[in-house]
């Protein structure tokens, strides 16, 4: 949709809201991000003024998983139940008069996601200061995983079972770019998480994408919202705290690369789980798994949307640097199901 054509739809929609036909439009922009379409936009009625943003699905794709706003809608709003930091929601709906599909629109909030590379703004921050806001961050992960999913979003359901979570990654493994990067040690992996599936694993609410780019605190380090939950699911929780281990242990990625942690004083994998543990307030059963199993899906992925790219389906260069880190993350799953 065409800025000016959806400033007209805003302009309809922020008089029916705010029930003021004398309501104004300002600032519309498509905000930053890969999930979804997101624009910022300013609403000035009489003397409120209110900075908001409104998510829509991507064009000509059906309303369902990851393109399924109103799903996002709806942990937002269980998320009013707990300790989460989130954005809530201030209107959504799946009537088309306004924008022709599904919407939601929450409030802009005034900070950053956590940019850590050289020059951005978390970069410069001491150690101390990161410290507290891992801390932050995983005591809301852990809220998340203790949200009781079957009261707030039974909808979200059923639980995807354990061997699933391994087996579901099988449909991208013909499309991968350099197939032969991925032998003998993807196979060897894959049999080894299947061989080796937790027992008595926290099943619930998880994100599914918990990393630092969907962590958006103040400017003075405050966790602000949890944000991105495209992803959302019923499963395994720690599937949660693995990613964002793997995302942070220097051991998974090829050095230099864009998502290598190195260099950076923001808590390592070990950690960060003795903070997620900290906040959960319980010994977990076999955390290594899930490492493992995370850095197996995103070899996986990297190699995937490598193949996009590189068969011009979805531009993005920045795989080719991103998959240098395949070998490792495979090695990485290896090391610690072995």
């Amino acid at each position: 949709m065409e800025l000016a054509e959806l400033e007209q739809k805003l302009l309809i929609f922020a008089h029916a809201k705010y029930d003021d036909p004398a309501a104004r439009i300002s600032d519309l922009r498509r905000m930053p991000g890969h999930a979804g379409f997101s624009y910022g936009f300013t609403v000035q009625s009489g003397e409120r003024r209110e900075r908001l943003v409104l998510r829509l699905p991507p064009p000509k794709v059906k309303w369902q998983g990851t393109a399924d706003v109103l799903r996002q809608v709806a942990i937002l709003n269980a998320l009013d139940h707990s300790e989460v930091p989130h954005c809530r929601v201030a209107w959504s709906g799946d009537d088309l008069e306004w924008f022709g599909c599904p919407y939601f629109v929450v409030p802009l909030l005034e900070g950053d996601v956590l940019r850590l590379g050289p020059g951005e703004w978390a970069a410069a921050l001491s150690r101390a200061r990161l410290l507290d806001m891992a801390r932050q961050a995983m005591r809301a992960l852990a809220a998340l995983h203790r949200l009781d999913w079957q009261s707030h979003v039974p909808e979200l359901g059923p639980a995807i079972p354990f061997d699933e979570d391994v087996r579901r990654w099988d449909r991208f493994l013909p499309r991968l770019a350099e197939p032969e990067r991925f032998k003998p040690l993807q196979p060897r992996v894959r049999a080894r998480l299947l061989a080796q599936l937790p027992e008595g694993a926290p099943v619930g609410v998880f994100h599914g994408d918990f990393q630092l780019a969907n962590l958006f605190y103040s400017f003075k380090g405050t966790l602000l919202a949890v944000i991105d939950w495209e992803l959302v699911g019923i499963g395994a929780t720690l599937n949660d705290l693995g990613w964002i281990a793997t995302f942070n242990d220097g051991a998974a990625w090829a050095k230099g690369t864009r998502l290598s942690p190195a260099g950076h004083a923001f808590p390592d994998a070990d950690e960060l789980i003795a903070l997620y543990l900290e906040a959960w307030g319980d010994d977990l059963p076999e955390l290594s798994w899930f490492r493992a199993l995370a850095a197996y899906k995103f070899a996986i992925i990297s190699g995937f949307n490598l193949a996009l790219h590189r068969r011009g389906k979805r531009h993005d260069p920045s795989w080719e640097e991103t998959a240098r880190s395949i070998e490792p993350l495979l090695t990485r799953a290896a090391e610690l199901l072995s």
